[in-house]
């Protein structure tokens, strides 16, 4: 197969702990052409979809080790059609631009992607859960997403909580994540009007109602085609709120409780349905506090905890997917063909 990765510079990729990393290493030891590429990189030639792409050459394919894997890999820079391509990767940090989006609606009939493209445009932002209606109101804490600081600051003296959640709507990795304690009242038009108003336009936020044991961490727990395949408890550090380890948090081995295997049932079916092939669940307390889509993380880091190599499932489900595609498109040539023939 030929698999393109849609994703951030590779100078900055953490060989130890990144994702993408083991993905692109699975689909080169199984033979596949790699290419890397960057939404900045799409453009448009001879009325196709077409990407500067960095294509991954590896001197010696018996590489065992990812970080050696990717302290020896070497790339040729070429213009390549992404119609070429049997998979595309989108492994980008949030939020992701409309064009790129653009982009892949010229090849996502022929081309898997993913996530698929109308799942990205539903999902990329934060929007997604906080909507999910009422069918998983027991799942989800109440949430509220707006610009209107007059609203949101009756929401905040209406609850009957003492704290609450301060966040961007669009953000990745902890960034810009708040409690908001409700006794410290003369701080909330400051901190509203600092996430609200921008330089060309106001900013749409998320306020939260706190989960109780927040303090104690949360649950990363990473989906494939609607179940779960491996999860981790990420504890915050001490001088921090936020759990994820990019801001200094730490991880320990996790077996997900029976509320978040509920919680994963109950979302699988929407997310298969929505296109979201592998994403990540963040869960505090039995309760499902975000959807990561993009470039959801974890891999090497369940895979230590676990001694397993979760990126085979990835590249294993990939190729079935692929392997069915073709097979059905190979059927109905043929049956075209009998007609024609007839």
């Amino acid at each position: 197969m030929n698999i393109c990765f849609i994703m951030y510079p590779w100078n900055e990729v953490e060989p130890e702990n990144d994702t993408t990393l083991r993905i692109i290493h699975e689909s080169y030891i199984r033979g596949h052409k790699v290419a890397l590429t960057s939404s900045h990189n799409l453009t448009v030639r001879n009325s196709g979809a077409y990407s500067f792409c960095r294509l991954l050459n590896v001197a010696d394919k018996e590489i065992k080790s990812v970080e050696a894997f990717y302290k020896k890999a070497t790339f040729t820079e070429k213009l390549l059609p992404l119609n070429g391509f049997d998979v595309i990767f989108i492994r980008q940090n949030p939020p992701l631009e409309a064009n790129t989006l653009s982009f892949l609606d010229s090849v996502k009939d022929h081309t898997l992607i993913v996530n698929s493209v109308e799942g990205l445009r539903k999902a990329s932002n934060k929007i997604y859960t906080a909507a999910f209606g009422e069918e998983f109101k027991d799942f989800i804490p109440t949430t509220h997403v707006s610009k209107n600081k007059e609203y949101l600051k009756r929401v905040i003296k209406e609850s009957p909580n003492d704290k609450m959640i301060l966040k961007p709507l669009v953000g990745h990795g902890g960034s810009g994540v708040i409690i908001l304690e409700k006794n410290a009242d003369k701080n909330i038009n400051s901190l509203l009007d600092f996430y609200i108003d921008g330089k060309q336009e106001s900013h749409y936020v998320i306020l939260q109602d706190y989960v109780s044991g927040a303090e104690k961490g949360d649950v990363r727990v990473l989906m494939l085609n609607g179940e779960a395949i491996g999860a981790m408890k990420r504890i915050p550090h001490p001088d921090d709120a936020r759990s994820n380890v990019h801001v200094g948090g730490t991880v320990e081995k996790h077996v997900l409780t029976k509320q978040e295997k509920l919680i994963c049932q109950a979302i699988g079916p929407k997310l298969i349905k929505d296109g979201l092939y592998f994403v990540g669940l963040d869960i505090i307390n039995g309760k499902l506090i975000e959807i990561n889509v993009c470039a959801p993380g974890g891999i090497a880091r369940i895979n230590r905890l676990n001694k397993v190599k979760l990126q085979v499932k990835v590249l294993d489900f990939v190729e079935k997917l692929v392997n069915e595609k073709e097979k059905m498109f190979n059927e109905k040539a043929s049956m075209r063909k009998l007609i024609q023939d007839t």
